[in-house]
């Protein structure tokens, strides 16, 4: 069964970490697709984003998204939005959920999102 909106991104976080969880059902399908295409990648990417959402600095590659996309909405909140490049074109952004450890993937692509076009 392949995921879609609200499920769980996994493996399951480890204590004190975020867990990811798909805001809508492209950025699943877009996870799958970088899941398969750059498995190495799209781990580290997992494992860097529920452990420090909020790299400290920013780095090149983890950073929080500017203008108009710095904050982002779910579940009638405004959220941080970040971004972590994946390959030179591949993108995973979130939402940073501090009040319930998770975050939020409203982005995952092979491509830049559209949006930045």
């Amino acid at each position: 069964m392949s995921p879609k909106r609200g499920d769980r991104a996994a493996p399951p976080p480890r204590p004190g970490e975020y867990e990811p969880r798909f805001a809508n059902n492209a950025a699943a399908k877009g996870w799958e697709d970088l899941r398969s295409q750059v498995p190495e990648n799209t781990r580290a990417a997992y494992d860097a984003i529920s452990a420090n959402p909020r790299p400290t600095p920013p780095t090149d590659r983890h950073h929080r998204l500017k203008g108009s996309l710095k904050w982002g909405n779910h579940g009638g909140r405004a959220l941080e939005q970040w971004q972590y490049e994946v390959t030179s074109a591949g993108r995973i952004w979130y939402l940073v959920d501090e009040e319930s450890l998770t975050v939020w993937l409203t982005f995952a692509g092979t491509g830049h999102p559209k949006i930045t076009d």
